[in-house]
């Protein structure tokens, strides 16, 4: 018999069922038991958000500040894993603060030592240096990466700010207005995350992940697009000096920090209507004098190697 755990924190639910999709094959499998392990931090992040509160978490989420979690279930503790499913959300280009705890308690270190990985992602567009942290987060526990699986709201990058703030500050997921697409990942996206289970299934009853990803990456577990690998970067230098000066004008809540978090937001605002357009058109003009790292790059964010 094969164990196999799934970790994962969601506010919507949407997370949960692709996981669930995800590992659906496993599940009619006899040879494999699934156990979910839900983490539950100790002050709960509400959903939906209340606009102070989600910009508040701002520094502590980037900063991969770790808060207090629920002690795991006994049963989930009991068993050794052949496999776990590391199901993850991204707030501000970072894993979110429950799962950045999880991979920084004993738990994690219990359950995940010297056992293969999959992780997979539900957001919005850009995760690639959240998942290079997760890497990092992974080998500090001693884990095997073997493979990563994306799901993405796939709309254009300034209709999905919109739908997805309207979903997060109003819990609906559904048409803005009759007129936007619905927020998040497809309904469609999400059915289909079932045909990941089959690779998964396969290597995991022979014991052997070297060939997970490639198979993976087949039928579509990731797909890297090159603007969004460049706006990753320089939004995560930017949020590096902001979070650093909001960190230190006092703890979540106070007067002084809710001040300059409004100053952040302004800066967030003007960062995706105005910068990012501008970014965008000196990347296309750019584009051929860098095709080939380009290419490099796009291979290796695919891939579930880790730069040295």
């Amino acid at each position: 018999m094969k164990n196999v755990l799934v970790v994962y924190y969601t506010q919507s639910g949407q997370l949960l069922e692709i996981a669930k999709n995800v590992v659906s094959t496993l599940e009619i499998s006899s040879e494999i038991s699934v156990t979910y392990h839900q983490i539950k931090p100790v002050k709960k992040y509400d959903f939906p958000w209340e606009k102070e509160t989600f910009f508040d978490v701002f520094p502590e989420s980037f900063l991969q500040i770790p808060c207090k979690l629920e002690e795991p279930q006994p049963e989930v503790l009991s068993k050794k894993y052949d496999l776990v499913i590391l199901a993850y959300q991204i707030w501000y280009l970072t894993p979110s603060i429950p799962i950045n705890s999880f991979l920084k308690s004993e738990t994690a270190k219990q359950l995940l030592k010297d056992t293969p990985v999959v992780t997979v992602i539900g957001c919005r567009n850009m995760w690639i240096q959240a998942q290079e942290k997760m890497k990092v987060l992974l080998q500090e526990v001693q884990a095997k990466l073997v493979g990563n699986i994306v799901l993405v709201d796939r709309h254009i990058n300034h209709i999905s700010v919109i739908t997805i703030e309207k979903w997060m500050f109003s819990g609906k997921k559904e048409s803005y207005l009759g007129v936007f697409p619905k927020p998040g990942v497809s309904q469609k996206d999400i059915d289909e995350a079932t045909k990941f289970g089959k690779p998964i299934l396969k290597d995991l009853l022979q014991g052997d992940y070297k060939n997970l990803q490639y198979n993976l990456l087949k039928i579509g577990a990731v797909k890297v697009k090159p603007f969004l690998v460049l706006v990753d970067k320089r939004a995560n230098v930017l949020f590096g000096k902001w979070a650093n000066l909001i960190i230190k004008k006092g703890k979540p809540g106070e007067k002084k920090r809710l001040k300059w978090i409004g100053y952040f937001n302004k800066y967030l605002k003007f960062a995706i209507w105005c910068v990012a357009p501008i970014v965008f058109i000196v990347f296309l003009l750019t584009y051929l004098p860098f095709l080939g790292q380009i290419k490099k790059d796009q291979k290796y964010y695919a891939s579930v190697d880790q730069k040295l």
